[in-house]
């Protein structure tokens, strides 16, 4: 696409992702970025036009935001991180004429709500349940063990404990037992609580246009928040016609008819698909950046284009290669996180540059000795690019690096 090419109109672009904002203006669109207070300031040194925002205020002066952008010529607004999906959904519904779009990007926010509205549509979720207090987190325990059959001296079931509008692992307790839950701190209510799913976990990365899949990538989770890779290993590679099929599903429940979704699934021993839940927004662990590796396009302009009604199906269809027959090779990566609580220099194993599917790091000297606990699955101390013809191969590199060490 040449950037001489312009469109009509200004979009807003909610959050600070320059990838984002890179990808807008080699499309040929003119944007506004909408961010927290003092991103605008660094933006402005950029010459990128920008508006300050406080996502976390939502009162009676929420509606001077879609103000300011409709003086601004704003026609539509992108949502690149979970706090600004609702944020976007309110936009879109007045820069759209459409009211009930803020109902729907808000139940993809929700986590208790959108999995009720998958249940209703006759998706397989876990049992769960929204809880004010620390009484009713133990009802529930009690109940799921008592309906899995445990008794006196059997091992617990654990559930879990999720804020419900938090991104990602955020917040993210697993109760094993009922001591555990007399420690959760009471700020951590109202919450959601849910039985365990068991198999294989994975994420999709869904671009969808028109309501209808435009690009479909699956991503293989090794261990969620630590390793991945994609396109996932032949065992779930074969899956792939009937994780389409829930995918299509997911659409037309949730009505997304532009944008992107990043939905969780657990693939169990039957073959059964259970849905965890789903984003509307960039997902995290550097998945795009493993997408653009693997398939040779760039992820951030598709959520772009996809977002848009405007843009049409032929460049849509253009911009996308073939699932399958496109990939170029598997693309997987390592989150890393020191394995010890106090660090004092970087320690890159020998073996890491002597493996053939190494490509880079960007792993960063330690600032401070101490190591802080780690906030979901986040605040990691950089990550390790890998790639290679053969995804089992890939998955056995992953393994192996993930043993190690990168920290002295």
């Amino acid at each position: 696409m040449s950037e001489s090419k312009r469109r009509p109109g200004t979009i807003a672009l909610l959050g600070y992702t320059i990838e984002s904002f890179e990808a807008a203006a080699k499309l040929g669109y003119d944007f506004v970025a909408v961010v927290p207070p003092g991103y605008d300031e660094l933006l402005a040194k950029d010459r990128i036009q920008a508006v300050p925002w406080k996502f976390d205020r939502i009162n009676e002066r929420s509606t001077e935001l879609a103000e300011t952008l409709l003086g601004m010529n704003v026609r539509l607004a992108v949502p690149l991180y979970e706090e600004t999906v609702e944020w976007a959904g309110a936009l879109n519904a007045r820069f759209l004429d459409n009211p009930r779009l803020f109902n729907r990007y808000w139940a993809l926010r929700d986590k208790a709500m959108m999995k009720r509205k998958a249940q209703m549509a006759g998706i397989r979720v876990g049992v769960f349940e929204e809880v004010d207090s620390h009484e009713q987190v133990r009802k529930f325990f009690r109940r799921i063990n008592e309906a899995e059959g445990r008794i006196e001296g059997d091992l617990p079931l654990g559930v879990h404990m999720k804020p419900t509008t938090a991104a990602g692992s955020v917040g993210h307790r697993y109760i094993k037992t009922t001591q555990e839950i007399d420690e959760v701190p009471v700020d951590a209510f109202p919450c959601m609580v849910e039985s365990h799913l068991d198999g294989q976990e994975f994420s999709c990365e869904v671009f969808v246009h028109g309501g209808k899949i435009a690009f479909l990538n699956i991503n293989e989770y090794i261990h969620l928040g630590y390793s991945q890779l994609l396109p996932p290993t032949p065992k779930l590679e074969a899956y792939r016609p009937e994780i389409r099929k829930a995918i299509e599903k997911l659409i037309a429940t949730f009505e997304l008819k532009h944008g992107i979704l990043h939905p969780e699934y657990f693939l169990d021993a039957e073959g059964e698909l259970n849905f965890g839940e789903v984003a509307a927004r960039i997902p995290g662990g550097h998945i795009f950046d493993l997408i653009q590796r693997a398939y040779g396009f760039d992820p951030f302009g598709g959520q772009i284009l996809c977002s848009d009604p405007e843009v049409t199906e032929e460049e849509i269809a253009s911009y996308f290669p073939d699932e399958v027959e496109g990939k170029k090779q598997h693309a997987g990566n390592l989150l890393v996180y020191p394995k010890k609580k106090r660090v004092k220099a970087l320690a890159i194993p020998p073996e890491l540059e002597e493996e053939p599917y190494y490509l880079k790091h960007d792993l960063f000297e330690p600032v401070t000795a101490k190591v802080e606990d780690r906030v979901g699955f986040g605040n990691h101390y950089g990550h390790i690019d890998f790639a290679g013809e053969d995804a089992d191969r890939l998955r056995e590199v992953l393994l192996r690096f993930e043993e190690l060490d990168y920290y002295e």
